[in-house]
């Protein structure tokens, strides 16, 4: 199986159907994510705590891994989320992007980055527009 498989079994596996217990045949003990929570590595317990938190707010969770290029240990890809609010089944859409080394078939380092902002708009905990709002300089206040 290629890495550009595993990396895609792992969206399906451990996002798609809340298996965190897969967490540990994708993952090393070592394992390090960067990029989902700002200046902090998730090893595979946060991680466990960070998909379940997600899935507490979302809905059912479909990952489209839209472009992949995988060069030796690395695989990138850009991806397409689709879910709903929990709280009232609007639809939710987002997209995001992954750089990953494997060692074998886990992966050991992992770098993301998603659109925060556009989910927590739609999951109203921004303010819509909350980007261009803030690109003017002005400040959210939430009082």
């Amino acid at each position: 199986m290629s890495h550009a498989e595993i990396l895609r079994e792992w969206y399906s596996e451990v996002w798609e159907n809340g298996n965190t217990d897969a967490i540990d045949r994708y993952f090393t003990p070592d394992t390090a994510a960067e990029g989902l929570i700002p200046e902090m590595q998730v090893g595979a317990d946060d991680f466990r705590d960070l998909v379940m938190a997600f899935r507490h707010i979302l809905g059912e969770i479909s990952i489209d891994v839209r472009k992949t290029i995988e060069n030796g240990d690395w695989v990138s890809s850009i991806l397409h989320v689709q879910t709903s609010r929990a709280d009232n089944g609007a639809p939710v859409e987002v997209t995001g992007q992954v750089v990953a080394r494997f060692r074998g078939d886990k992966m050991v380092e992992a770098y993301n980055q998603f659109d925060f902002i556009s989910l927590f708009e739609q999951l109203g905990q921004f303010p819509k527009d909350t980007l261009p709002v803030c690109m003017t300089g002005q400040r959210l206040d939430w009082v």
